[in-house]
């Protein structure tokens, strides 16, 4: 995938975001050598949302490109987050927005709310 790519589809999760009421508090948020994509706040409960991206057509849907492996990168950065912020003890959650891109600008959205959870405290 193109980093243009990923890119726009970043910016049109974050707008879909803004529209469902959630607060944007850090975007591309790096730590212990990895990223995550968006950081909100919905209500009192910290969101850690991965984004994945695809043009249409191809193949497996984006949202479910996001493996066992990169859920536990993501629950270390996520920790990293909360520690350096004193945010320890609010209630998290672990969402996936996929973006499905379409020709003449038209997209696609699948936001999955509660994608994972991580064993262990967070």
């Amino acid at each position: 995938m193109k980093k243009s790519t990923g890119n726009r589809g970043e910016k049109l999760a974050c707008k879909y975001i803004k529209k469902h009421a959630m607060k944007i508090l850090e975007t591309n948020y790096r730590a212990l050598r990895g990223e995550i994509d968006i950081i909100a706040q919905e209500d009192c409960r910290i969101v850690f949302i991965e984004v994945k991206t695809n043009n249409a057509g191809s193949g497996v849907p984006p949202e479910l490109r996001v493996n066992p492996a990169k859920q536990r990168q993501i629950g270390k950065i996520a920790q990293a987050y909360l520690q350096k912020t004193g945010k320890y003890g609010i209630d998290c959650r672990f969402d996936v927005i996929g973006v499905i891109l379409h020709d003449k600008g038209k997209h696609e959205i699948t936001h999955i709310r509660d994608a994972f959870w991580l064993q262990g405290n967070i």
